[in-house]
């Protein structure tokens, strides 16, 4: 299993490196000491724990839907044309870009600081891994 430093579990968690190393200190994280006797994290247990962590905001949608990836967030930008548009929404972290109608943004009642839900189904995801040592 490949064993990640404090820092970069800090950078994977949005935390400082301090509560990692609190988390580590009451036992929430497990970690041990490599061979350059720096402390470090099994990168499964940190996997897991990440996933417990997440608290991801609660989709007010409330419909049945096959797409497991959707991201609530807040619509941060709209560029409407005549035909298309495209809308910006801020989900956590992450910027999700969409092109859709003009008309669906009317329909949906888009405008900047709404809530809105990102539902991504696709059949095409990329999986990269970064290439060097970690």
């Amino acid at each position: 299993m490949p064993k990640i430093r404090i820092r970069d579990a800090a950078a994977y968690l949005s935390v400082s490196d301090d509560t990692v190393r609190r988390w580590i200190d009451v036992g929430m994280l497990p970690a041990e000491t490599d061979e350059h006797n720096r402390k470090v994290i099994d990168g499964f247990a940190l996997a897991t724990f990440a996933q417990a962590q997440a608290n991801p905001m609660t989709d007010p949608s409330r419909v049945d839907s096959s797409a497991r990836n959707r991201f609530v967030g807040l619509v941060t930008k709209i560029t409407v044309d005549k035909v298309m548009a495209q809308v910006e929404l801020q989900c956590g972290p992450y910027r999700v870009v969409s092109l859709l109608s003009s008309e669906a943004v009317t329909d949906l009642g888009l405008e900047l600081g709404s809530v809105a839900v990102a539902v991504i189904k696709s059949t095409n995801v990329i999986i990269e891994s970064p290439s060097g040592d970690s």
